[in-house]
């Protein structure tokens, strides 16, 4: 069928987004190794230098080829996916990255092919737990003995002669995986025992085979700690020392449960689950929904149906987000850095539930808090309980999963049912649920008609569901299943008619789906991780954590394309002379006046737009500006103190154009309601546009609020956070003292202020709960490191909390949430804040956060850069480097 589609001022292509290219693996990891072979050939000629020398050859070669396979990568994906996948990649601990399963066909038919794809992560940081099979060489050397290979329920019969064999091939295709991978300028590790220990399964029926008890983690994380992959057979031992032959997807599965890695992915030489009857590859298996049908299929025995009840089992342990991919090894890019993903996704997914009428949902709290998400009722244009009366008097269907990640309810009129509502959370995005519910609804209503605004950013998703589309006045009209002309144009002309007054499905913020998998038991796509985030089940009866206040989306679009001048007042000070720096690459922003009473009358460096000198305004040279309308944001970088002379000279004049905005602690305790703090990864970003007086918060303050805000709903309240934390000396300021004195601080730490200091007063009274903050000055010179110990109210994981995390910042440039904890020395110089660590003791109700800022920068001067954008209209982050870079 031709897909229609009229729209009255743009064309089709502008609602849909999809310009990912893709280049063959193979091209991919030729050029890889020919670049890596490259680099050897080089590091080997450089011999006879110094060691310093090859080691700093060494290093600078690792970031060449990292950045050359980068840029592979994006041939692969879009740069968008590739960043996207490297930053979600390295937010955790290393050996949490990915378990990869490889089949033992695979070494010995795509060897080249794997080393390559193995190498493409190990060259970008990432280090896959690789376990491998020996299946297809034990029973080739079986078939040489004229030997019968004995199964029974898919598993091998290993007697000792069998065990001899097995063990010996484990060996042969262990040292060929790790020679190749060394071939091409990784280093690995192979660890052929020690790390399963074992019972036997059932000795008499099965012989030497093992059912694992335990892992042993020690060898694995040494591996990647001294920067090797580690490589790894499926051998076990018993407390005796017995080898036990143990099942290579099952003993993948233990390492899963143990690690719980963000990928696991199995690689097999069909690239997939072939159905049997068929004899096409299967894409998605939701195993809640098909598992028990599954195995009814004639096809599915042997190796096959040990395969899906072993990972049935691995998944019943792992959060409900997780999944197993199985694919071939020319696809391993593109399952982890594409949102279209390859091969087989094995899941366990949700039953979707139908209902007709409100008295059907078991849990009516439950619906309510999910319609909050929509945006006619989050603004109060209609409220919850007017919905609900409007749904019951009126004949609709709703579909759902069980947690209602995804809702949809459509309205049956007389005439074309329309899909009043549909709301997904991130997780129903990420977890395709929104895929399945609209393939339920196509079964279910041969046609249907939508609206949903034009800048909703999964308008991508919604084009490929539909059969032709209209847009107008900012709304875009889709609909399927209507054919005749007459009735689209009885469609498109209701729409026109009451465009300004129809109700608009509302989505969540996650980024537009685009690319397909074929279709198997279900129509299905796949967005971002096999692994997403799906919290701790016990800390609320929704089944994920809630960060504990109403967050507002980075405001990055342009509403303002003109020049804007600033002038600064109290300019001598390390905060300022960064402002300045980075003024003088801002689009549109200019100096005007920079006022300093000591720099009086000397050159502004820093600054090349123009010549501007120092001056030392007055109270009166403040009024005289103001009142010629010379300047669009004053700029207070001053002291404590000392700045309210000059706030009331600019409010003296009566239609003053110029905001302020003021670095100083002066104003962040306004109860006036005149001046908004100006903390834009928490608070209401329009509220800081829309203010005339922007208080700046304090460097402490913005990287605890920070660290510490997503935990609010499961704080202890009878217990107090407590902040230690240490800073470079630049944050003493210019004046001398002890605290600034780099002879004093030598071999140093100094506490000060170890009650009630201003930012404990300004963290406790952000967040609405006391703190205890103990600072220090250390003898470096900038950067501010953060201790957080955090009592809790529930028992959660420290995955839980990570996960939550990633949720409330998944869409900040300026924070990172990482799985290690970052350094201090990783911040220095960077405009952005790295929260990280996430220790939780044994008990689970108190947890170790560390957080990292520049005190210099997003702790001042880049904060304030960021308020002036959203005071300004400019985008938020204009002028602000994107350089900040994550340690985990």
């Amino acid at each position: 069928m031709i897909r229609t589609a009229i729209n009255s001022s743009v064309s089709k292509s502008s609602l849909l987004n999809l310009s990912s290219k893709f280049l063959a693996t193979k091209l991919v990891t030729t050029n890889l190794s020919q670049t890596i072979n490259k680099n050897n050939r080089f590091i080997n000629n450089t011999s006879s230098f110094t060691t310093n020398y090859r080691s700093f050859t060494s290093t600078s070669i690792r970031n060449s080829t990292r950045s050359t396979v980068i840029q592979l990568l994006n041939n692969i994906g879009s740069k968008r996916e590739v960043e996207q996948y490297l930053k979600y990649f390295t937010s955790v601990s290393s050996q949490q990255f990915a378990i990869i399963k490889v089949g033992g066909a695979i070494i010995s038919d795509q060897l080249n092919e794997l080393a390559s794809c193995l190498a493409f992560l190990y060259h970008v940081g990432l280090f896959p737990i690789v376990l491998h099979g020996t299946g297809p060489q034990v029973n080739q050397f079986l078939e040489n003995e004229n030997i019968e290979p004995d199964y029974i329920d898919g598993i091998r019969i290993t007697d000792p002669k069998t065990m001899s064999i097995v063990r010996n091939c484990f060996m042969e295709q262990n040292l060929k995986l790790v020679s190749a991978l060394e071939k091409m300028g990784v280093r690995a590790r192979p660890i052929t025992s020690g790390v399963f220990n074992a019972d036997y399964l059932d000795e008499k029926k099965y012989k030497l085979v093992g059912l694992i008890k335990s892992v042993n983690k020690q060898s694995i994380e040494a591996s990647i700690k001294a920067g090797c992959l580690p490589i790894l057979t499926s051998l076990a031992e018993t407390s005796s020392g017995q080898i036990l032959n143990v099942n290579a997807d099952v003993a993948a599965g233990e390492l899963a449960r143990v690690f719980e890695p963000l990928k696991i992915v199995y690689l097999n030489e069909k690239g997939g689950i072939i159905n049997g009857n068929t004899g096409e590859k299967i894409s998605i298996i939701n195993l809640d929904q098909e598992y028990e049908s599954l195995l009814k299929e004639s096809w599915v025995k042997y190796g096959t149906k040990l395969k899906i009840k072993e990972i049935k089992e691995l998944l019943t342990h792992l959060p409900r987000s997780s999944s197993v991919a199985i694919i071939n090894v020319d696809d391993l890019q593109k399952e982890l850095f594409t949102d279209s993903g390859a091969g087989t996704l094995i899941r366990r997914g949700y039953k979707l539930i139908t209902k007709n009428n409100l008295s059907q949902f078991e849990n009516i709290d439950l619906l309510r808090n999910v319609l909050l998400r929509d945006d006619d009722i989050k603004s109060g244009k209609i409220s919850v309980a007017y919905y609900l009366r409007d749904l019951e008097n009126s004949k609709f269907t709703a579909y759902g999963d069980e947690p209602l990640d995804v809702l949809a309810i459509i309205k049956n009129n007389d005439n074309i049912p329309i899909l009043d509502k549909f709301l997904a959370s991130k997780n129903g995005w990420l977890n395709n649920v929104t895929d399945n519910i609209f393939t339920q609804i196509k079964l279910d209503y041969p046609s249907l008609q939508w609206i949903i605004k034009e800048d909703d950013p999964n308008n991508g998703w919604h084009f490929t569901k539909s059969q032709g589309s209209y847009h107008k006045n900012g709304y875009i009209l889709y609909w399927y299943g209507i054919d005749e002309p007459a009735k689209i144009t009885r469609l498109i002309d209701n729409f026109s008619n009451k465009v300004s007054s129809i109700p608009i499905i509302e989505n969540t913020i996650f980024k537009n789906v685009t690319q397909s998998r074929k279709i198997s038991t279900l129509s299905f796509k796949r967005n971002f991780s096999t692994n997403s985030p799906k919290y701790n089940t016990s800390a609320t009866s929704s089944g994920s954590l809630k960060f504990g206040f109403e967050k507002t989306s980075p405001l990055t679009k342009h509403e303002n394309n003109t020049p804007s001048s600033i002038g600064i007042i109290g300019a001598r000070g390390f905060t300022a002379q960064n402002l300045i720096s980075m003024v003088n690459k801002h689009p549109f922003l200019e100096i005007s006046y920079v006022s300093s009473r000591e720099l009086d009358g000397k050159l502004v460096e820093g600054y090349d737009k123009q010549n501007i000198l120092y001056s030392n305004l007055k109270i009166d040279d403040i009024k005289k500006i103001e009142n010629e309308k010379k300047i669009d944001m004053w700029v207070m970088a001053l002291p404590n103190g000392v700045c309210k002379p000059f706030v009331q000279a600019i409010e003296t004049i009566n239609n003053g154009k110029s905001k302020i905005i003021d670095l100083s602690a002066d104003y962040r305790f306004d109860t006036s309601g005149e001046w908004v703090y100006g903390l834009p990864e928490l608070n209401d970003r329009s509220k800081i546009a829309n203010a005339k007086k922007i208080s700046n918060p304090g460097c402490y303050a913005t990287c605890a609020q920070v660290a510490i805000k997503p935990l609010l709903n499961y704080i202890d309240r009878n217990q107090v956070p407590t902040i230690f934390g240490v800073s470079g000396y630049s944050g003493a300021g210019t004046k001398p003292s002890i605290k600034n004195d780099v002879k004093f601080l030598s071999n140093n730490l100094i506490p000060y202020s170890l009650t009630d200091h201003v930012h404990e007063k300004e963290i406790s009274s952000q967040l609405g709960i006391d703190v205890g903050f103990i600072p220090h000055v250390a003898q470096w010179y900038q950067g501010i490191t953060l201790t957080i110990s955090i009592p809790l109210n529930a028992k959660l994981t420290a995955r839980d909390i990570r996960n939550l995390y990633q949720d409330t910042y998944q869409d900040e440039q300026l924070v990172t949430v990482s799985g290690e904890a970052p350094y201090v020395k990783d911040i220095s110089g960077k405009h952005g804040v790295v929260v990280g660590g996430f220790a939780v003791n044994s008990k689970q109700n108190r947890v170790v956060i560390v957080a990292t800022i520049d005190n210099l920068l997003k702790g001042a001067s880049t904060q304030c850069l960021q308020n002036i954008n959203l005071a300004l209209r400019y985008g938020e982050y204009d002028g602000i480097p994107d350089d900040l870079t994550i340690r985990g």
